[in-house]
Formats: C-alpha cells, sequence, structure tokens
C-alpha cells in the first residue's frame, strides 16, 4: 500500500469517528479545506449578528480575527456642516441647463460635507499551540447548516480537534479544543489589535484587549493621525473583549497577559466583546454603554451553561431561519474535493449543481450571521473587517450596495434580517430631515450616497468629491421601496400605517420638491446615474445631467408604492390622485437609436461602455417599471442595453445582472452570469470579490437565484419564471412570494410537476405557470378560475390564513 493511499485511508477513519464520513461532506452545506488559510481572504467568517470572526484554522499559530457590529470612528453628525449649501442650487440648475457641465460640477461640489465614519475590528484573537511533529491529516470547514466551524489535524499520533460557533442566545463565542489522547493539550492564548490598546488579566483569570477607536476617520491615500480622544470627551467609541478559559483535566495559569492551558485533553475558550456605543445620537464617549458590564454579563451569563449546552441553543436558534428554505438542483453531490478545489474545477468549466446550490445557501448563511434583529444592517464588508482603514470604509452605500445586501431576505423566507435596515431608514429619516432643510431648504427626507452608524445623510465628498458619486441624493426613495416590500411580502398592515407609510411619505415629500417642471415634464436637476460618466456630440465629457432614467424609474417606483398603499390603508385618497398626476408628468423613458434605454437625458454615448453600474435599468430591477409582461418595447431595450454592457464587472454588478436577466425571463442568461460570478468574482472562502471583498455581490447572487425560480413583484405568483436549462430537474421548498405565500415546487426535465402554496394571512392568490394547473379540492378550497394569456396559465383562487394548496399539474 503507498503512503498516500495509508494517509487517506487514516484520514477517512479520522473523519469517521469524529465528525461523520468526509465522503458524505457533499451531503451538506460544508465549506471544508485540507489546508489553512494563506490570508484572510481564505479564513471562514462566522457570526451572530453582532459579533463576527475569520478563523484561519492555523495549527500552531491560530489567527482569529474579531469584530463587533457597532465599532465605528466617530460619533454624532454634524446635521448642518455646510450652511451656505442652498445657496448653490439654482445656480447649479441654470449652468445645467446652458450645458455648462464644468461649472455646474464646481458649484456642486461647493454643496458637499463631511465623509462617512469607518468600521473597525475588535482585534485579534491568537491561539499558540504546541505538538511533536508535523501536522498531517488536515481538515477545515465551515457547517452552515450548523454555522459551526471546526479545525482537525494530526501531529505526534495524537488527533486535535478545534470547534467554534457564535451565538446569538447567549452573545458570545464558544471555541472547544480536544485532543484525542488524555493530557496532550497544550497552547496559550494572545490577544493584540493594530491600534492603541491594552492587555489586562482580571481576578477572575479573564484575559481582556480594551481600547478606543478613533475620533476621525481617512483613508490609506491620505493617512491622519490616529487620535483617540476629543476636548469634548465625545468621539472615541471604547470597545473590549474577554476571553474566559475553562478546563476539566488541565491547568489554566496566567502571566504576561496570556492565558496558559496545560497538560489537557480539553478545553473551551469563551469570548464576549462590546463597546459603548449608545445610539447614533449619543457621544460614545461621554454618554456611552458601559462596555466592560456588558462584555462581562454576557461572559459570565454564558460560562456556566458550557459548551454542549450552549451549541444546542446556538443551532436550534440559527436552524429556525437557515432551514426555511431549501434547494436541491442536483440527483447526486459530485465529486469529493475541498471547496477551492471544486472552485478551481468549476472555474475550468466543471460542471458543479452542488456548489451552485451551495453558493444560493451561503447568501443566506451570510445574512442570518450578519443581521439580527436589535442591531446595525450589514455593510459593505457585513460585519467581517480587519483593517482600520477598510475598503469603502465598510459603510452603507445607498446607490445599490446597502439596498443589494437585503434582496434576498424577503424572498429567501428571511424576512426577521430587514429588522436593521428598516430601523435604520428610520434614523436616517430623523438626520434626512435636517439634511433636506440645510442643503436644499425642501421638505420631507433625503439620504445621499453614503451612510454610516451614525445615520450619515449629506453629500459627500469634502469639496473634492466627485459629484457622480459624492452628490448623488435618491436615497431616500430608493430606501422606502424596501419598507413597501417588507409589508408586500409579510402583509403586515399595521406596520404599513404605522412604519412604512409614513416614512414613505417623508420621503415622497422630500421627492416633490427636488422635481422642477421643463417642457411640459417633470425632471430631476442636477441628476446623475451613479458613477457613471456620458459624452455629449462635441466630445464634452459629463458627469451630472437632468433627469437621468434612474431618477425617473426611482421616483415613478416610491409615487407608485405610495398610491398603492394609500388605497390599502384607505387613507389619503386626494394626495394619491395627486400623486398619480405627478407620476403621468415624469420625464418618460426613452429607447436610443440603438436599440438600447436611454441612460441620460439625451441619447448620448457612455465613456465606459461596459461600466460596472446599470442605473437606468432600475425600472426592471429591483423595480417593476419594465416587464416583457408589461412592455415588449421597454423589456427590448433593456436586454439590448445589457447586452451593450456585457456580461463582466465587478461582483455586485454580475449578481445584479442574474437579477435584470431573471426579471427578462432569460433563465439561461441569468444562469450564465451566475456562472461568471462563481468563476471570476468569488474568493476561495466564497466571498464575493469587487475585487477586494464586497459582501453584496454574496446576497445578490442568492436574490438572483431565488428570482429565476420564483417572481411575485408584478402581483401574481409566477412559478419558475427563469429556469435555466442546466437545472432541468429540481426542488425548493419554502421561498415567500408577495402576498404572504410560501413556496414548494418540484420540477423534471424542466417542467413544474408539482408545488404547494401556504398562505401566511390569507387572501386571493393568482399563479402564472407554463403548465396548466390545478388547484387539489379540499372542503376549504373555493373554485379557481383559470385564464391562458398565448403563453401561460393564470389561475385564481382564495386562500385562508394557515392553508397549504396543493397544485396539481394536468
Amino acid at each position: 500500500m503507498h503512503r498516500k493511499e495509508k494517509q487517506f485511508l487514516l484520514y477517512l477513519l479520522v473523519c469517521l469517528l469524529s465528525a461523520g464520513s468526509c465522503l458524505g461532506q457533499q451531503q451538506k452545506h460544508v465549506l471544508w479545506y485540507s489546508q489553512p488559510a494563506k490570508d484572510w481572504n481564505e479564513a471562514l467568517p462566522i457570526g451572530n449578528g453582532r459579533l463576527g470572526a475569520m478563523i484561519f484554522g492555523r495549527p500552531g499559530n491560530e489567527l482569529i480575527q474579531l469584530n463587533e457590529e457597532t465599532l465605528w470612528t466617530g460619533g454624532p453628525v454634524d446635521l448642518n456642516p455646510n450652511p451656505e449649501a442652498p445657496q448653490y442650487l439654482q445656480p447649479v440648475r441654470e449652468e445645467l441647463y446652458k450645458d455648462n457641465i464644468g461649472e455646474a460640477v464646481r458649484l456642486l461640489r461647493k454643496m458637499q460635507g463631511p465623509d462617512t465614519e469607518m468600521y473597525q475590528p475588535l482585534g485579534d484573537l491568537r491561539l499558540n499551540q504546541t505538538y511533536d511533529g508535523t501536522p498531517t491529516n488536515y481538515y477545515r470547514d465551515l457547517n452552515i447548516d450548523e454555522a459551526t466551524a471546526t479545525t482537525r489535524f494530526t501531529a505526534g499520533g495524537v488527533t486535535y480537534t478545534r470547534e467554534m460557533f457564535a451565538s446569538a442566545p447567549d452573545q458570545v463565542m464558544v471555541i472547544r479544543l480536544k485532543a484525542d489522547k488524555a493530557k496532550a493539550l497544550n497552547f496559550t492564548v494572545g490577544v493584540n489589535h493594530e491600534l492603541a490598546f491594552q492587555r489586562q488579566i482580571t481576578s477572575d483569570n479573564e484575559l481582556v484587549l480594551k481600547g478606543k477607536a478613533r475620533i476621525t476617520n481617512d483613508e490609506n491615500r491620505r493617512p491622519k493621525p490616529l487620535v483617540y480622544t476629543d476636548s469634548l470627551h465625545c468621539k472615541g467609541m471604547r470597545f473590549q473583549f474577554r476571553v474566559k478559559a475553562v478546563s476539566p483535566d488541565g491547568t489554566v495559569i496566567t502571566s504576561d497577559s496570556v492565558l496558559t492551558i496545560s497538560n489537557a485533553t480539553e478545553a473551551v475558550l469563551y469570548i464576549s466583546g462590546a463597546t459603548s456605543f449608545n445610539g447614533y445620537d449619543k457621544c460614545p464617549d461621554s454618554e456611552g454603554k458601559d462596555e466592560a458590564k456588558l462584555a462581562t454579563d454576557y461572559l459570565r451569563a454564558a460560562e456556566p451553561k458550557g459548551f454542549d449546552a450552549l451549541k444546542k441553543a446556538h443551532v436550534q436558534d440559527y436552524q429556525q431561519f437557515f432551514n426555511r428554505v431549501s434547494l436541491s438542483l442536483a440527483n447526486q453531490a459530485g465529486s469529493d474535493m475541498p471547496t477551492d478545489k471544486r472552485l478551481a474545477a468549476y472555474q475550468k468549466g466543471q460542471a458543479d449543481p452542488y456548489l451552485e446550490e451551495l453558493y444560493f445557501q451561503f447568501g443566506r448563511y451570510l445574512l442570518i450571521s450578519s443581521s439580527r434583529p436589535g442591531g446595525i444592517p450589514a455593510n459593505l464588508q457585513g460585519i467581517w473587517n480587519q483593517n482600520i482603514r477598510p475598503p469603502w470604509r465598510s459603510n452603507f452605500t445607498t446607490n445599490i450596495n446597502l439596498q443589494m445586501n437585503y434582496w434576498p431576505a424577503e424572498m429567501t423566507n428571511l424576512s426577521e434580517m430587514t429588522q436593521p435596515l428598516l430601523e435604520h431608514i428610520k434614523r436616517m429619516a430623523k438626520n434626512g430631515e435636517a439634511t433636506a432643510q440645510n442643503y436644499y431648504n425642501m421638505d420631507g427626507w433625503a439620504v445621499h450616497h453614503n451612510s454610516d452608524i451614525w445615520s450619515q445623510t449629506n453629500p459627500v465628498g469634502e469639496g473634492s468629491g466627485d459629484p457622480k458619486w459624492a452628490n448623488w441624493l435618491l436615497g431616500s426613495p430608493w430606501l422606502s421601496q424596501h419598507l413597501y416590500e417588507h409589508y408586500r411580502f409579510t402583509q403586515d398592515k399595521a406596520y404599513l400605517r404605522e412604519t412604512a407609510y409614513p416614512l414613505m411619505k417623508g420621503a415622497t415629500a422630500f421627492a416633490l420638491d427636488w422635481l422642477v417642471e421643463k417642457d411640459g415634464h417633470l425632471i430631476t436637476a442636477p441628476s446623475t446615474s451613479p458613477e457613471n460618466v456620458y459624452i455629449l456630440p462635441n466630445g464634452t465629457k459629463g458627469t451630472v445631467t437632468i433627469a437621468s432614467a434612474m431618477d425617473m424609474e426611482i421616483i415613478w417606483d416610491l409615487f407608485t408604492n405610495m398610491i398603492e398603499a394609500s388605497e390599502i390603508l384607505g387613507i389619503d385618497q386626494p394626495y394619491a390622485a395627486m400623486l398619480k398626476e405627478k407620476r403621468n408628468m415624469l420625464s418618460p423613458l426613452k429607447v436610443g437609436r440603438k436599440g438600447n434605454l436611454v441612460e441620460w437625458y439625451g441619447d448620448w454615448e457612455d465613456e465606459d461602455p461596459e461600466h460596472r453600474h446599470v442605473s437606468h435599468l432600475f425600472g426592471l430591477h429591483p423595480g417593476r417599471e419594465i416587464s416583457p409582461l408589461l412592455d415588449a418595447k421597454l423589456a427590448e431595450a433593456s436586454r439590448e442595453t445589457l447586452e451593450m454592457r456585457g456580461d463582466g464587472g465587478t461582483g455586485w454588478s454580475k449578481a445584479w445582472k442574474i437579477n435584470f436577466w431573471a426579471r427578462l425571463l432569460d433563465g439561461d442568461h441569468a444562469y450564465k452570469m451566475y456562472q461568471e460570478l462563481l468563476k471570476t468574482s468569488t474568493l476561495n472562502n466564497l466571498f464575493d470579490t469587487h475585487p477586494p471583498f464586497q459582501i453584496d455581490g454574496n446576497f445578490g447572487a442568492t436574490a438572483g437565484v431565488a428570482e429565476m425560480l420564483l417572481q411575485s413583484h408584478l402581483s401574481e405568483v409566477q412559478l419558475l419564471p427563469a429556469l435555466p436549462t442546466a437545472w432541468k430537474d429540481g426542488h425548493v421548498k419554502g421561498l415567500l412570494a408577495r402576498g404572504a405565500f410560501e413556496v414548494d415546487m418540484t420540477w423534471k426535465d424542466g417542467k413544474l410537476t408539482q408545488a404547494f402554496i401556504t398562505s401566511k394571512t390569507g387572501g386571493e392568490c393568482t399563479l402564472r405557470t407554463h403548465e396548466k394547473v390545478r388547484v387539489k379540492k379540499t372542503k376549504s378550497t373555493s373554485s379557481p378560475t383559470q385564464l391562458y394569456d398565448q403563453t401561460q396559465y393564470l389561475t385564481t383562487f382564495k386562500t385562508k390564513p394557515g392553508m397549504r394548496y396543493e397544485l396539481v399539474v394536468k
């Protein structure tokens, strides 16, 4: 028997004894690897919404990088940082009307304000483990069925195992280290941080790292001195994390701010963390919470419960969300390869439906792990960031990225995870009222390109930012879409009446004030199509215009949602009638000479025809103004636009294109974009890369898969609207449609064979299917009506709350 064969058999034996068959790993949702992470982009993420960790899986010198979602630089925002801003608005408009683009840009920069603050790392946990020999039979994984991570290796005849999870019920992270031979476990625990910090050992033998965040923000290209305190003791958030080591048979001693565990068979590390953040409008220093008490209380409440009880509660809590949706795209899972090897093979063209299924569920895992009720929204990196100057500040970018983070939430049955976004919108609306008034002398609330934990809403750029991103200002109408979508999926009228409608009305007030009439149409001025550049016929390049298609589509969406909400609630009928008139006056969408949907006010060329943003297709997705089922001309123009843009772009751009093509009912092209994202924009740990890592692509792709299988934005529940040829057989359970209908479907040879509709709140359900179906008769089933519109069947029936209806394909 060859040496490699012996090692492989030993590897299988270890798997069978300690973690189940490794050959069976592909039957579960597991990311697994046969070597440690070589850098942060290969580390594995865990999180409980508030606390996050990136696990490297190193045998001897383990690095676990920690985060806490509220640890940011700065403090409460200045609500009027540029009192002179309003005087420039009318001059900007006048210069735009005269096509003096350069002067309009110069004046717009005078309307900018401070940049956002930055999300910060909590620190590093380092485990230095000693053992004999060189590690073999190495294995590490992330089990997203249970939200646990494992590292295992053999050295000196001993198999060592580490298991880690982040508990939402108990608000701690827990690591259990084990040896399969008695007293063979020896390691130390240390802590570190790039910022100034202090280490200490408490009287209870807890290892503590504590420090302060900076009072200012900066960038790698323009670093500032690290300043931690201001004269008013307002800014400079305090933070700390604590580690407690417990071993039933080993010794735990402390020296030189290090925990040393010796001669143990098993040891458990309990890790808690907290900051002094006390709300977006409170000084984190002088008015901050007691972070030491918070971290101590979490730790002392969790530690007596022990590893097994904490893990059981953690898994039950996590699975109540994750297990709502299952997806099967293949009868067999494919080859037994580590995830990085599977990805590499996929990138070379090997089919792997299991990897496609895994990536979909990984997006759901990341959302559950980074966005929990009571917290703040997932930022550009979710909750996982190792840098004190993170890419794009790890902020909330509201011209696509923040919204994309939450596209999969409702439709993949994770509605609770939208609560951090909905609560953040409330805070932005509060600050945004000041921004609308102080910057534009307008009513309602405004949100610009970037926001942060302090709910900043002003135009950023500090006088030097390019207006193509810095001065974009339709964040409040776009975010209002999420407010209304939450109602459409849940049918919660109390929420619509008390929360969503008033906030949407505030955004509408700003939109009405922002619109101006020109040539018989309502337009926006100034206007951008985020981050893109046009070329006028005379060769002039511009970034600012009037009435970009995106602006018109976003405002159309807001007005339409307001009109519907008014009717549902039976209020504000005159107001809704006025909005219908205004909606009819919006500058219309246009088809260009190349057959594309015109992005700008004129049919101009793009500086970059394959630009990553495709903002002028907002009306196709996430909006509902454009659809092949509504207007073939605009749908075809959208298709031409996508073909001109190409299939390249950043990770999140490819994710958006999955959704665009699905909405055009072209499943094969949507699938092609899904493949492109996996092949060219996915890191070995399955994180999406811009580059660098940016989590919105993960979330956008998960939403795109759901859009291929189920659509409901046009008030019909469309089953398998864009099913790719490659997924000819499959099953999905638990997707959610608007109207609060939960959908299970099975298909074979590309055709629906069976479906079940569970009505959560009752009401009328209209199905759109390629196949003729009938609703199986029960005592509670009303007689359905059925129509055929030349291509598809429409089946309408009344439902009762909590009832499950079987669809039989005729």
